[in-house]
């Protein structure tokens, strides 16, 4: 079997759009974990912040498909759907994702130093983008990325 390259893979241009609300499904669920848990049991809720942060910031700068949500949509998910009717551009997801990198670290920083209020609204902030995407499709940081360009 001749070794492959990742950049060589189709998909890494291309991603499954269900596997986009996936990820925005998986990534409000640990933002609204952490948004509850941080008051209660600050440690563990910027452990997660922090984990969230370092997932946006890997899907965002590196790449979808090697994500740890995509790895659980591929695993657990995608099995049970089947291929997709048609791939997206991976291009407005990713800038999304750094959007919401940039948000969450953001609000991680200001945990972190104890400006509480500034954490809660920045993480809320991509707390609702992320639901706003699993719910309806509607990518916020796609948005923004098709007005830049």
């Amino acid at each position: 079997m001749a070794p492959t390259s990742v950049s060589a893979c189709p998909l890494r241009t291309r991603v499954d759009p269900r596997l986009l609300r996936f990820t925005a499904g998986a990534t409000a669920l640990v933002l609204a974990v952490s948004l509850i848990v941080v008051g209660l049991v600050r440690p563990l809720g910027i452990g997660l912040l922090a984990s969230q942060v370092a997932v946006l910031g890997f899907t965002g700068f590196v790449s979808f498909q090697w994500s740890v949500w995509a790895q659980l949509f591929a695993r657990v998910v995608w099995p049970r759907l089947g291929a997709p009717a048609e791939l997206v551009d991976a291009r407005p997801p990713r800038f999304g994702q750094v959007v919401g990198f940039v948000l969450t670290a953001l609000g991680l920083v200001a945990f972190v130093v104890g400006v509480d209020v500034l954490g809660y609204v920045l993480t809320s902030l991509a707390l609702g983008a992320a639901v706003l995407d699993a719910s309806t499709g509607v990518c916020l940081g796609c948005k923004a990325y098709a007005a830049v360009r």
